[in-house]
């Protein structure tokens, strides 16, 4: 299996507020590398509820690097294989706005989500939030850190492979009827 687990923390409710951003590059069913950066929105308004999930403060923050300057690392990064996010819909349209933001063009990369892969692999679980089919799988991990929740994604991603005896992204697309999704709408 070869895919890129990726997942976003934001400052506030404007998607385009990034504030942290972790990456897990899977080849052949193995983690060959990982990346978590803090980042400084282009704003510097933090919403207390945002704190409060992530743990993310502004003077976290204020002396790091924004988007713009990590993008050509986040990019070599992406462009290794398919995207998988957990609740894909929300760090699709993070990075879409972001990159707006910055006025990057949106590169054409493929996407899936790991929720409804769970959905598929593992029914009737009734919730499917990530910490919860961590818990159903057995794993334990620190919630809305973003590289420990891109790892948990990647987590969730062998273990449907293990699941549904499948060795590729594309078998597993294929077994549960996945049609990844393209970043540029």
């Amino acid at each position: 299996m070869n895919f890129v687990s990726l997942d976003f923390e934001t400052a506030n409710n404007k998607r385009s507020s990034v504030c942290a951003i972790g990456l897990v590059v899977v080849e052949n069913g193995k983690i060959v590398d990982k990346m978590y950066e803090l980042i400084k929105p282009s704003e510097m308004e933090f919403n207390w509820r945002n704190i409060q999930v992530h743990g993310i403060n502004p003077e976290d923050v204020e002396d790091k690097q924004e988007f713009d300057y990590h993008w050509d690392t986040i990019y070599n990064y992406l462009k290794k294989g398919q995207l998988i996010a957990h609740n894909a819909g929300f760090d699709v349209g993070v990075l879409r706005a972001v990159l707006g933001e910055y006025n990057i063009p949106i590169p054409d990369l493929k996407y899936a989500c790991s929720v409804q892969i769970s959905k598929r692999t593992w029914e009737g679980w009734g919730s499917y939030s990530l910490d919860n089919v961590a818990r159903n799988l057995g794993f334990s991990f620190k919630h809305h850190h973003a590289l420990e929740d891109a790892e948990m994604c990647a987590n969730i991603m062998f273990e449907a492979a293990k699941e549904l005896n499948i060795n590729t992204i594309e078998e597993l697309n294929s077994k549960l009827n996945i049609i990844p999704k393209n970043l540029i709408k």
